[in-house]
C-alpha cells in the first residue's frame, strides 16, 4: 500500500522511461526488427551485413492518468501542494494509470543468408509495466480532512495497482520463407528487477478531527518480490538472475496478391519466477494516522499504511506473467513517382493485452522522401482515449535515427507546466476544466549498418550457399512446394 500511495503522487516527476509506441512498425528499423520479429532488416544489393546500435540506447517511454485526480497530482508535482477541489468524495470514482517501459541497451543483427534471407539477432533489454486503479478518496486524504465532510466513510480506498520490472537478453530469428510469407522468433530469458501487486478488497477511515487524526482499516493482499537488503547492486539491478524467466514473441508477415502486407505478432509471452525472499502479505486490520494538518501528514500516512500492508509478510517464492500482447496489422505502401523516392505508407494496428483489459487500435500514416520521413500516429483505445503524436525519421541506406511522441499535444503541456511551475503560497483550491487524461510519451533511436555489402547470387564477388533456412525447408516439405518459390 505505501509503494501504490508514493507512485500515485509522485509519478508525474519520476517516470523517466515508460512506453509501448506503433510509430515504427514497418519502417525496417533495428527497432522495428526485434519488437516485430517477423520484420526485415537487411535489403540484398543495398545494405551491408551486419546491424548494430553500438550501445546507443534506444527508448520508448509514456505515461498516462485518467480522471479526478490529475489536477491534484499536478499541483503537487509542480507546485507542491494538492490541489483537490476536483476529487468527489463517496461517489466511488475510480482513475487509471498506466505506465509501460522499454529500453534496448544492445541490438545487434546478422544477415546469414542469401537465398533464405535470414537474419540472427541478439539484444539486451529492460522493460517496466504498472497498472493501477485509484480511487479519488486515495489522493484526497493527502490534503488531510478538507475533502472528509463527514466522520466515517467505507469502501473508499479499495484499490489495486501493479508493477513490474526486469531484464531481457536473448535472441531473434526470422526468415524469408517463400515471396510471400515471413516468420520470425524471439525467444528471451528474463531476471526480475522488482514487483509489487497490492488488492485491496475492502477499506474504510474514521476521522477524529478535534484530535488532527484518523483511523485507517485495510484487507487485501500485498505481493513484493525483487533484491533484499544484502544483495549487491549488480544483483538489485537483475544482473544476477536471482529472479529467473523467459519470454517468447512469434511474429509473421504475408504479402498477399493486393499488395497488403499482413502482420501478426504475439508478444512477450512469458513468467518470472520471484526466488523465496519474496513476500505475501494477506493484511486485515487498521492503524492511527496523526498530525493530518500537519506538514508531515504525508509521511504519516504513508507510513501507517505500508504498516498495515508489510505487517506478519511470509517469506516465499512466487510467479508472475510478463504482460503479453498480441497485435495484428495491415500495412499498403504507395508509392508517386518513378525512382520511387516519394511513398505513403499507412498500417492499421489492433493490439491487446493477453491479462489485461488493454485494447487499442493505431493508425500510422508515414510520409516518406528519399531518407526523410514524417509519420502521423493516432490511436484509440479502449478507455475512450484518443491520442495523436508524430514521429521524424533519417532513414539511410546503412543509417537510421528517429524522434517522435504518440501523445504530442499532452506531453508539451505537461512539459510546459514543469518548465513554468511555480510555488502557490495561497494553496489555492479551484475546481479546473477535467482533461480526458494526463500524459507524456517519448521515444528515441538510432543505429547502424557494417560490414560486407549484401550481394544477389547473380552479381556476387563470393560463392553463397544459397540453401534456405529451418524453417523454409520444412515448410517446402509440409506443402509440397516448388524451392524456388
Amino acid at each position: 500500500m505505501k509503494k501504490i500511495l508514493l507512485i500515485c503522487c509522485f509519478f508525474l516527476i519520476t517516470v523517466k522511461v515508460f512506453g509501448q509506441q506503433f510509430s515504427q512498425y514497418n519502417t525496417g528499423s533495428l527497432y522495428d526488427s526485434f519488437e516485430n520479429p517477423a520484420q526485415r532488416t537487411f535489403i540484398p544489393d543495398t545494405t551491408k551485413n551486419f546491424a548494430f546500435n553500438f550501445f546507443v540506447p534506444n527508448i520508448s517511454a509514456n505515461f498516462y492518468i485518467t480522471g479526478d485526480i490529475q489536477e491534484a497530482l499536478r499541483t503537487r508535482a509542480f507546485s507542491g501542494y494538492y490541489n483537490t477541489a476536483n476529487l468527489q468524495t463517496g461517489n466511488n470514482k475510480f482513475n487509471h494509470i498506466d505506465l509501460k517501459a522499454n529500453i534496448y541497451s544492445i541490438m545487434f543483427k546478422i544477415f546469414a543468408s542469401e537465398k533464405g534471407d535470414q537474419e540472427v539477432g541478439f539484444f539486451a533489454n529492460t522493460k517496466a509495466e504498472l497498472h493501477g486503479l485509484v480511487s479519488d478518496e486515495s489522493i484526497a486524504i493527502f490534503n488531510g480532512a478538507l475533502n472528509f465532510p463527514n466522520n466515517t466513510y467505507a469502501n473508499v480506498f479499495n484499490d489495486n495497482y501493479f508493477f513490474q520490472a526486469y531484464n531481457q537478453v536473448g535472441f531473434t530469428y526470422r526468415e524469408q520463407v517463400t515471396k510471400r510469407f515471413a516468420f520470425g522468433i524471439k525467444i528471451s530469458a528474463l531476471s526480475g528487477i522488482s514487483y509489487n501487486k497490492i488488492q485491496i478488497n475492502q477499506s474504510g477511515i474514521t476521522f477524529d478531527k478535534p484530535n488532527d487524526q484518523a483511523t485507517l482499516f485495510l484487507q487485501g493482499d500485498n505481493y513484493t518480490g525483487g533484491s533484499s537488503s544484502s544483495n549487491t547492486t549488480i544483483e538489485k539491478l537483475g544482473f544476477g538472475f536471482q529472479n529467473p524467466g523467459a519470454a517468447v514473441s512469434i511474429g509473421t508477415s504475408y504479402l498477399d496478391e493486393n499488395g497488403i502486407k499482413w502482420q501478426g505478432n504475439i508478444k512477450d509471452l512469458g513468467f518470472i519466477h520471484w526466488n523465496s525472499n519474496s513476500s505475501i502479505v494477506s493484511f486485515s486490520s487498521d492503524s492511527v494516522i496523526t498530525g493530518l494538518s500537519t506538514a508531515n501528514r504525508e509521511n504519516n500516512i504513508l507510513n501507517q499504511a505500508g504498516n498495515i500492508s508489510s505487517a506478519n509478510a511470509r517469506n516465499m517464492g512466487f510467479t508472475s506473467p510478463t504482460n503479453g500482447l498480441l497485435e495484428l496489422s495491415a500495412n499498403r505502401t504507395y508509392t508517386f513517382d518513378y525512382d520511387k523516392q516519394f511513398n505513403f505508407s499507412p498500417t492499421l494496428i489492433a493490439s491487446k493485452e493477453l491479462f489485461y483489459p488493454g485494447f487499442t487500435v493505431a493508425l500510422v500514416a508515414p510520409l516518406q522522401y528519399d531518407r526523410y520521413i514524417v509519420t502521423m500516429t493516432s490511436s484509440y483505445n479502449d478507455l475512450k482515449l484518443f491520442n495523436l503524436g508524430g514521429q521524424f525519421m533519417i532513414k539511410a541506406v546503412n543509417s537510421e535515427f528517429f524522434i517522435g511522441s504518440e501523445r504530442l499535444l499532452p506531453s508539451l503541456h505537461l512539459l510546459s507546466a514543469a518548465i513554468h511551475s511555480t510555488g502557490d503560497p495561497n494553496q489555492t483550491q479551484i475546481t479546473t476544466v477535467q482533461k480526458p487524461y494526463t500524459g507524456m510519451d517519448f521515444f528515441i533511436g538510432v543505429s547502424w549498418k557494417f560490414g560486407q555489402l549484401i550481394e544477389r547470387r547473380l552479381n556476387t564477388s563470393s560463392v553463397p550457399d544459397g540453401d534456405k533456412g529451418f524453417i523454409g525447408r520444412t515448410w517446402e516439405k509440409l506443402f509440397n512446394k516448388d524451392k524456388n518459390y
